[in-house]
């Protein structure tokens, strides 16, 4: 999609290969497990991973009526935990702005709103 705001000087954004595995936990299940995730550091906002879909358990989230808006990456879809456990533990940009393509098809995790997200060297 093209639009919005470009990162730069005023607002910086870069992501990068994580080069760690990756693991969200909430109540004992796994939610994500990922050596592919990315790390996105924006501005003066804490780092993010991006966990590419195909490393989640979907079966354990549900889509949320919740959406954001980005000026520099786009419209936020949310996703729930499916038992009902909490809400809106992860978002992700479904069709972020052109500039910021390659976090298209991952979801990111609220740290506060999962027991654990676990970091270890990639094997």
């Amino acid at each position: 999609m093209q639009g919005g705001r470009k990162p730069g000087p005023d607002h910086p954004i870069s992501i990068a290969p994580a080069g760690k595995r990756v693991v969200v936990k909430l109540d004992n299940t796994v939610l994500a497990d990922s050596r592919d995730a990315l790390l996105l550091k924006e501005a003066s906002l804490n780092p993010v991973y991006y966990i590419p879909r195909a490393d989640v358990v979907l079966d354990e989230l549900s889509p949320s009526d919740t959406s954001t808006h980005c000026p520099y990456k786009g419209d936020a879809s949310y996703f729930s935990a499916r038992d009902g456990a909490a809400k809106d533990v992860a978002w992700s940009y479904e069709e972020p702005f052109d500039h910021m393509l390659i976090i298209k098809g991952y979801l990111a995790f609220y740290p506060d709103r999962v027991d654990a997200i676990e970091t270890t060297p990639r094997d």
